[in-house]
């Protein structure tokens, strides 16, 4: 459960030079360093280990990395520490920290103090969709020639990274409600400040720190209590929930959706082999034929909430629908992977039920004939929980045949009455018609998903992680195979 409010901003010293990064292996964490070392700070960071890619990507930047974690990392007596959600208090490193009286900060914390002060803070919330819309937004203010910073929580396909420094004074920023640190236990975007903000969609998810939907509706109407006046607040119409907590806002609140009644609507929407195209009409004027590289009904939202934000920063609609022209797909969002031999490799953050079922369906609608295969990792701290047991199955009623990996399991105290049955869900999404395989390691899915796919087969990996490395090898195993 999250605190009900941040701490007071601690006293940090105004002559920092040297800081120091708990946890700097996680990609957030990893590009907060890279930044603060394109500011001019010089940076280091541990973790209990590091890995390629993020290993050699802080090597190449100059950053070293103290591994496993030990009270000696912190000799070198950094002017500031920052520490990583993955850090817990009786950490060696956390332990010294407080133990020598280093100021310290969290992720967020540092991002507003470093970077947000002096900017127009634009705010991407939401259950769903938030770092494609953070992305969108981005890369539209960019190609407008604003020249924003931002940070999004995926690599973007537009500029190979999830950070950038501008010289411009907006900051976009991917405003996520999981909490912080062990000492900051509140919702990022609490720190954020926006001017503006979406709220793309509410559900409930982050089972490890929530107890129910309500607690997280609480923390979004804290945040709508912190948008300036005369900032603007741009919400999902189509959903209550965003409604419910945005209608006591103080700046002025709009909608974005599909339906007749929202301010920014799309209407007349085609999906096709090159992804969207719709009609966009802002209070009943005509902005003309959009057409998006994306697939899904809800890549068409994150588009309207995207679109409203550039509108409101003065962009014009010929740029926005250019912009959009030439988007591309941020990592893990329906990515492709590969293609060999006619079968289709994606890679699909979705773990969320809402999430499957939202891309299940839009890779259905994109490839109405062929054979979709549906691999699933539950691995978030809330999709191996039971909460979600009867939710998930309908998810993969568009799939042709569906593949479970066993979920992962980490020491947290959970009980097996606690955690997600695979073996049910396996039941359950049988008899809703899909052949399903439980298939407990990566290699042996690997294995039989290349042995077995078609030319034509479409293959899905879906996860909130790496899945094991599940894509690129099956990839090699179908190059391997049809060579």
């Amino acid at each position: 459960m999250t605190a009900d409010a941040p701490r007071p901003f601690p006293d940090i010293p105004h002559d920092v030079h040297k800081i120091h990064i708990i946890g700097i292996c996680g990609t957030g964490m990893g590009s907060l360093a890279a930044m603060l070392k394109e500011r001019g700070f010089t940076v280091r960071g541990s973790d209990a280990m590091a890995y390629p890619p993020m290993s050699t990507w802080l090597e190449d930047r100059g950053i070293e990395i103290m591994q496993p974690y030990a009270e000696s990392n912190l000799d070198w007596n950094p002017d500031l520490v920052v520490v990583g959600n993955v850090c817990r208090a009786v950490y060696p490193d956390a332990v010294a920290m407080r133990e020598r009286g280093f100021p310290h900060l969290s992720f967020p914390e540092t991002l507003r103090h470093f970077f947000m002060r002096e900017t127009r803070n634009l705010v991407i919330t939401g259950t769903h969709g938030k770092t494609t819309t953070t992305s969108m937004v981005a890369w539209i203010l960019t190609h407008a020639g604003l020249d924003p910073s931002f940070m999004v929580g995926g690599i973007t396909g537009n500029f190979g990274s999830n950070y950038r420094l501008g010289a411009g004074d907006a900051f976009v920023v991917e405003g996520d409600e999981y909490d912080t640190a062990y000492f900051d236990k509140v919702p990022k975007f609490w720190h954020y400040a926006p001017f503006r903000a979406t709220i793309n969609n509410i559900e409930f998810d982050h089972a490890d720190i929530y107890p129910d939907v309500d607690a997280i509706e609480d923390v979004f109407r804290k945040l709508v209590d912190l948008i300036e006046a005369d900032g603007t607040l741009w919400v999902n119409g189509d959903d209550p929930r965003t409604l419910a907590v945005s209608d006591a806002s103080a700046a002025r609140r709009r909608t974005f959706g599909m339906g007749a009644h929202n301010d920014l609507r799309s209407h007349d929407v085609e999906y096709g082999t090159w992804g969207a195209r719709c009609s966009v009409a802002l209070d009943g004027r005509p902005l003309g034929r959009f057409e998006l590289p994306l697939m899904g009904e809800f890549n068409v939202r994150n588009m309207l909430g995207a679109t409203a934000i550039c509108l409101d920063e003065g962009v014009d609609v010929d740029t926005i629908r250019a912009a959009f022209a030439a988007f591309r797909p941020t990592r893990k969002r329906q990515e492709l992977v590969g293609v060999v031999n006619d079968i289709a490799v994606y890679d699909d953050f979705a773990h969320h039920p809402t999430a499957v079922k939202a891309t299940m369906d839009a890779m259905r609608a994109q490839f109405p004939d062929r054979r979709i295969w549906a691999i699933f990792e539950a691995k978030s701290n809330t999709s191996r929980r039971r909460v979600f047991q009867d939710e998930y199955p309908a998810g993969f009623a568009a799939a042709d045949h569906v593949i479970l990996s066993k979920p992962w399991k980490k020491d947290e105290g959970l009980s097996d009455e606690e955690l997600l049955d695979i073996d049910e869900l396996a039941d359950t999404i049988r008899a809703l018609g899909p052949p399903t395989e439980l298939i407990a390691e990566v290699d042996a899915i690997v294995d039989r998903v290349a042995a077995a796919a078609a030319p034509g087969d479409v293959i899905v990996g879906l996860s909130g992680s790496a899945f094991g490395g599940l894509h690129p090898k099956l990839v090699d195993a179908l190059q391997r195979r049809f060579s």
